[in-house]
C-alpha cells in the first residue's frame, strides 16, 4: 500500500482567475468540474493523469499573506532563450518578479497574480522530459527525515538524498520530480499550497490514513467538515490531504 501526488493544492480569493493564469503558463486547460478550478493538459479532463501533478485551484476569503510559500513550482525551460520567453509572456499573463532572499542565480523567481510565488528554471538536462512542471519543492529543516516519512507514505521512487535534499519520481519515471529542500525557516503558518495525494484504485482510505498516522502524521483540522478527504501534516508540519479513491 502506497499513496501517488496527484495535485497541487493552491488556495486563491479568485480560483477562477488563478486558475486560467495557470492554464495558460503551463499551455494546459482549466477545468471546472465543482467548486474549484482543476489545471491539467487539453483535451478533455482526465483525472488522476496517468502522468501529469495537475494542480487545482480552490476558493478562501482570506488573501496571501507575506510569508514565502514552503510549496512552489518550478518550470522547466529546454533553451535561454526560451526561458527569456516564458518569463516574458508570464509577466505579460499577470505573474510579478518576487524577491525570496534569492540573490544572483540561474533561474528567475516570480509570482503569480495572488503572490504565490514559483521559480523558471534555466535549461537542465534533467528535466527535458517531465513536462512543463520541472518539480514540486517543499521547503524543510530536515531532509533526511522528509525522506524516511515521505519515502513510506508514496510509491513514488527515492532518487537521492542528502543533509541538503530529498528527491523523488513516480516510478514510472514520467511526470515531475518532487523535492524536499533544506532551509533554515521553521515552519509557522498554514501554506498557501499544499498536496494531494490518492489511493491507488483497490486500496483502502481509511487504511492508508491510519498508516500515515503510525509513521507520524498527525490529524489537521482546517475548518473542512464533512468531507471525503482526509487533512493530515507530516512531521515537519506541511499540510496534506488523503483524497478518496475516484474508483
Amino acid at each position: 500500500m502506497a499513496l501517488r501526488p496527484v495535485m497541487v493544492n493552491i488556495k486563491a480569493l479568485d480560483h477562477s482567475a488563478v486558475g486560467r493564469f495557470w492554464a495558460e503558463a503551463l499551455g494546459w486547460s482549466a477545468y471546472s468540474p465543482g467548486v474549484t478550478t482543476y489545471v491539467g493538459p487539453g483535451g478533455g479532463l482526465v483525472w488522476p493523469d496517468p502522468v501529469v501533478v495537475g494542480i487545482d485551484v480552490v476558493p478562501v476569503p482570506e488573501p496571501k499573506t507575506t510569508a514565502k510559500n514552503r510549496v512552489h513550482l518550478d518550470l522547466a525551460t529546454i533553451s535561454a532563450a526560451h526561458q527569456a520567453e516564458l518569463v516574458a509572456r508570464l509577466q505579460s499573463l499577470g505573474a510579478t518578479p518576487a524577491d525570496v532572499g534569492q540573490g544572483k542565480v540561474p533561474w528567475t523567481v516570480l509570482a503569480d497574480p495572488e503572490g504565490n510565488e514559483f521559480c523558471v528554471l534555466e535549461p537542465r538536462e534533467i528535466y527535458r522530459d517531465t513536462g512543463p512542471i520541472a518539480r514540486v519543492v517543499v521547503d524543510c529543516t530536515d531532509p533526511q527525515a522528509m525522506a524516511r516519512f515521505w519515502g513510506e507514505a508514496m510509491s513514488w521512487t527515492l532518487h537521492e538524498v542528502t543533509d541538503d535534499h530529498a528527491v523523488w519520481r513516480s516510478a514510472k519515471g514520467v511526470g515531475p520530480y518532487l523535492e524536499f529542500f533544506r532551509t533554515p525557516d521553521v515552519k509557522t503558518v498554514p501554506d498557501r499550497v499544499h498536496l494531494d495525494l490518492l489511493p491507488y484504485s483497490g486500496d483502502d482510505k481509511a487504511a492508508e490514513v491510519a498508516r500515515l498516522r503510525d509513521l507520524g502524521a498527525t490529524d489537521l483540522d482546517l475548518g473542512q467538515g464533512d468531507v471525503p478527504w482526509t487533512c493530515l501534516a507530516d512531521t515537519e508540519g506541511h499540510e496534506f490531504c488523503v483524497l478518496a479513491p475516484s474508483h
